[in-house]
């Protein structure tokens, strides 16, 4: 197995989520099963190089991509990898390194191949209606995301608004109750609903979004940029360019396990 795919400050958050593995047969044992750790290898080669699953050099990684495959329906059936996004998320406010007072929102297409079957597809408006998925993102102050959300390519942005928002997980790390919601929350003029913008007051968030109609440099630009490299720090994971799984289960897993991903880097960075 490659070291570098699955470092030690990784495995170490990741090993206590897992499942358990399913006890063996003493009569008849069959094949060993693949070490934990050598399948998420063989996901993690997958998720960065974006290659497919069957193209998985086994001797380089340590494990088939079926299998690989199999591990991460398992994993993501379990719910390990939002469980692994909330605890680096706590790390990171434990440290002093998670601004969720001001927060921004946005939302991005990527193309779906496989015919555009699967759930959460639909013909997006930016490419000729080919079949297409969103990712609606939330960051806080310095990009660091907070929740990730996939719906069909031709869903408006605003309408994952509020589930966003409520797909934040309780952030503790500090004393006191754990947050999850910002202060205020920035967005761009694809959120400009009135309506929307007396639900988040209703919340408790103050909406700071920009109007449509009105001549670009308001200036919330500042702020709100962040949201943006979020998008292209998630596309650094080939994989994640275009949604080429199925199911869409299995590519939001992905996508909170690059989350998790982005959250150990800046641990990593802030020592």
């Amino acid at each position: 197995m490659r070291a570098d795919l699955v470092p030690d400050d990784l495995w170490e958050r990741v090993a206590p989520l897992l499942p358990p593995a399913p006890e063996r047969r003493h009569r008849y044992p069959g094949r060993l099963r693949v070490p934990d750790r050598a399948a998420l290898a063989g996901v993690m080669y997958v998720l960065r190089t974006g290659v497919a699953w069957r193209d998985v050099p086994a001797e380089a990684v340590g494990c088939s991509g079926v299998t690989a495959w199999r591990r991460l329906r398992d994993w993501t059936e379990a719910g390990v990898w939002p469980r692994l996004h909330a605890i680096l998320l706590s790390e990171l406010r434990r440290a002093g390194l998670l601004d969720l007072d001001d927060c921004a929102v946005d939302g991005s297409h990527v193309r779906a191949l496989k015919g555009g079957g699967g759930d959460h597809t639909g013909p997006s408006p930016v490419d000729r209606a080919r079949p297409g998925s969103k990712r609606h993102v939330i960051v806080d102050r310095h990009g660091t995301p907070l929740a990730v959300t996939l719906t069909g390519g031709n869903r408006h942005d605003v309408t994952q608004l509020l589930p966003l928002l409520d797909a934040v997980p309780p952030i503790r790390g500090l004393r006191g109750r754990p947050r999850r919601k910002p202060r205020r929350l920035y967005a761009d003029r694809g959120y400009d609903f009135d309506k929307y913008r007396r639900l988040l007051w209703k919340r408790g968030v103050k909406p700071v979004i920009a109007r449509r109609g009105v001549a670009h440099g308001s200036g919330l630009g500042k702020v709100r940029w962040v949201v943006e490299r979020a998008f292209a720090w998630l596309h650094q994971f080939k994989r994640l360019r275009i949604r080429y799984e199925r199911r869409a289960d299995l590519h939001q897993g992905l996508l909170e396990l690059a989350c998790s991903l982005i959250c150990l880097r800046r641990l990593r960075t802030s020592f």
